[in-house]
């Protein structure tokens, strides 16, 4: 894993595809990056924020800076071009307890297109044939964050998940189990909640 030393190296030199690859490695969402069409350097700085939010570096110059690239590129309807980057770029802006104008925007973003069975498409176009990796990593990235939980049908997109198992390639397949242990985690409370008596 990276430090943040080794982050702020990469992203003067403006080696934007190299830190993503090396942000990934070893990572269950790595084959993501081979799907993105484009955006490299708001990528890079979306999982950069991340990186350093798991290295309990989130107040780190390099972290404001990322912060600030991932919102000039925000655009005009909430994304940031594609479900993938989108919601990658959410995950970061979330961290934190992160709100606002941005944050709203992306989760209404996304939450348009969320399909009424519950998966999303890979193409930013709500009619499109519904997709089982962007799914899996939407979830995987947001299903724990309660403003996006709120926002969207996560029950709805677990059960289409969950139908498309015995269908899914072995990248969308590993995702899916860490998104589905991430999702299911964050409703445990909530579903105890309920079942405690008053």
């Amino acid at each position: 894993m990276m430090t943040v030393r080794q982050i702020e190296k990469r992203w003067d030199a403006r080696q934007y595809q190299r830190l993503l690859d090396e942000l990934v490695a070893a990572r269950p969402e790595a084959a993501a990056i081979a799907r993105l069409d484009g955006g490299a350097a708001v990528a890079a700085a979306a999982l950069s924020v991340v990186r350093l939010s798991e290295l309990n570096q989130s107040a780190a110059p390099i972290s404001r800076q990322h912060l600030r690239t991932i919102l000039a590129a925000q655009e005009a309807d909430g994304g940031w071009g594609e479900p993938l980057l989108s919601a990658l770029c959410l995950r970061a802006l979330l961290l934190d307890a992160g709100t606002g104008a941005a944050v709203e925007a992306a989760i209404t973003y996304l939450a348009n297109l969320q399909q009424a069975d519950g998966p999303w498409p890979r193409i930013p176009i709500r009619r499109m044939p519904a997709d089982s990796f962007t799914t899996a990593f939407i979830l995987f990235h947001l299903a724990d964050h309660p403003s996006f939980r709120q926002s969207v049908n996560i029950p709805a997109a677990l059960a289409w998940m969950s139908r498309q198992e015995p269908h899914l390639d072995d990248d969308t397949a590993q995702l899916w189990r860490h998104a589905r242990l991430r999702a299911r985690i964050s409703t445990r409370p909530a579903a105890m909640a309920l079942a405690s008596p008053c």
